[in-house]
């Protein structure tokens, strides 16, 4: 399972080139960031990073072809693979939240627009002329004949049912989000068949999960820094849960409070009095990597488990002090899984 990374879409591009030059030297093999409304724009972030290295993967997740149609996505995509070398690659998502949802932009027919705008992305990247007469999208006269690199990895960021049966069948990967192992099997059961029967890309498919670690060594930094951001992931949230995360009555308390994570999320506050502590931080356990650094043997076993669950990819997001924490992860985890 290949070990990527996930920095802060709010930092410089210079940071980048310094964090993807230090992933680069421990054999990280790809860095994301994710596609915020009130980012940095996260095409453009990476340019620095590309030109200082020579083998790590670069991209942005998830964008939605509700905030921009895939003509201008494939456009950037492919100016930024053309800069890196072939190394450049994208999540297409389907959701309207984020930077769609500030746009005022409604989400709908996703599965055709996801569909069809990784057509057009691939289409383009041939470097062919491309002239698409889609249900949603229409691309006439377009013809990159500059493109000259290997084409860039084009992904499907999904999580329903629906999403992940249809993008199983064309898309060569699709990027999870949050899920812990046992759900990672869950969704590899119900992919597996479509992946044998219809996708051509079925040798190579890659099966990426984002997964926000939090290691450090002072246990209530690691507690205090996951809490800030729960309302970033999805397992709160009643509309993506997963059963087991927690007793329902516990995950009851935390619905009933979403508010309060919404609060400690813009504020970045990791008191949140309106639900217990011991539900908060058993939540954190359960659903990102909050353990201390003296106990990073149980993140590592964890990450196995995603290995064995199907994984091929485990994403990992960074957030404060990500120089240390990916000096962590390339001496302890990265060694560790091979």
């Amino acid at each position: 399972m290949q070990v990527d990374l996930i920095l802060h879409p709010n930092s410089p591009p210079e940071m980048f080139a310094e964090l993807a030059v230090l992933a680069e030297s421990y054999g990280v093999g790809g860095i994301w960031t994710s596609n915020m409304h009130d980012g940095r724009d996260p095409f453009v972030n990476f340019v620095d990073a590309a030109r200082a290295t020579s083998k790590i993967r670069f991209g942005p997740v998830a964008v939605s072809p509700y905030e921009l149609h895939p003509l201008k996505m494939g456009n950037a995509l492919l100016t930024l693979n053309e800069i890196a070398g072939g190394r450049a690659g994208i999540g297409v998502a389907a959701g309207d939240g984020g930077t769609a949802y500030a746009m005022g932009e409604v989400a709908e027919h996703r599965l055709t627009a996801v569909r069809e705008c990784v057509e057009i992305i691939n289409a383009m990247a041939t470097g062919e002329m491309v002239q698409y007469h889609g249900k949603m999208y229409m691309v006439r006269w377009y013809h990159a004949s500059w493109v000259s690199q290997p084409k860039p990895s084009v992904y499907v960021c999904a999580g329903g049912p629906q999403m992940l049966r249809s993008s199983a069948k064309y898309a060569e990967g699709i990027f999870l989000g949050d899920h812990l192992p046992e759900h990672v099997a869950e969704v590899r059961a119900a992919i597996n068949p479509e992946i044998e029967e219809h996708n051509p890309h079925k040798d190579e498919f890659k099966l990426l999960n984002f997964w926000a670690w939090h290691v450090k060594e002072d246990p209530e930094e690691t507690l205090a820094e996951s809490r800030m951001w729960l309302a970033a992931r999805v397992t709160p949230w009643p509309t993506y849960y997963h059963r087991g995360i927690l007793p329902d009555e516990e995950m009851q308390v935390v619905w009933d409070n979403t508010d309060a994570l919404n609060r400690a999320f813009y504020a970045q506050d990791p008191n949140i009095p309106e639900i217990p502590r011991d539900i908060l931080d058993r939540l954190c356990k359960r659903c990102t990597a909050a353990s201390p650094l003296d106990e990073i043997d149980h993140e590592i076993d964890r990450l196995r488990e995603f290995e064995a669950a199907g994984l091929t990819n485990i994403c990992l997001r960074v957030y404060a002090q990500p120089e240390e924490t990916i000096r962590v992860i390339g001496e302890r985890v990265i060694p560790a899984l091979r």
